[in-house]
C-alpha cells in the first residue's frame, strides 16, 4: 500500500530503529513507546487484521516475539504481546502488527531513553 507507514518502513523509505528482519517479518522500536521496551513485529506482506493474515505469518510473528524476549532477557521479568484490531480496538496503523511490551510503563525510560533491546 502506497500510504501505509509500515510498508514505507519495510521498503526503507522511512527510517526506523530495526531490531530484526528476515524475508517475512521486520521488528522495530515503536517511535512513541508506552513501555521502556516497546517493539513492533510487522509482517512484510501487507494485511490489516488477523482474519486477512496467513496463519503461518501470525505464528511467525509470535515466535519472533518470544525469540527476541529470550535473546534480550525480557522473558525473565515478563512481557505483554498485543494485537490491536480496528479503530475501536486501538489499531492506529492499518497494517497488522504485534506489540511486544515490557517494563514499568511509569518508568522514566518510557517515551524515551535507551532500552536493553539490541
Amino acid at each position: 500500500m502506497n500510504d501505509c507507514i509500515f510498508c514505507k518502513i519495510i521498503a526503507k523509505e522511512i527510517k526506523a530503529e530495526i531490531i530484526n528482519e528476515n524475508d517475512k517479518i521486520i521488528v522495530f522500536k515503536d517511535h512513541r513507546p508506552s513501555a521502556p521496551i516497546h517493539l513492533l513485529i510487522v509482517p512484510k506482506k501487507h494485511s490489516v487484521n488477523p482474519y486477512d493474515t496467513n496463519q503461518d505469518t501470525l505464528g511467525l510473528m509470535l515466535k519472533n516475539a518470544a525469540l527476541i524476549a529470550v535473546k534480550n532477557g525480557i522473558d525473565k521479568k515478563g512481557y505483554r504481546l498485543t494485537i490491536n484490531v480496528g479503530e475501536g480496538g486501538g489499531q492506529v496503523v492499518p497494517h497488522i502488527h504485534l506489540h511486544l511490551l515490557s517494563g514499568d510503563r511509569n518508568s522514566p525510560e518510557t517515551g524515551g531513553g535507551d532500552s536493553v533491546v539490541s
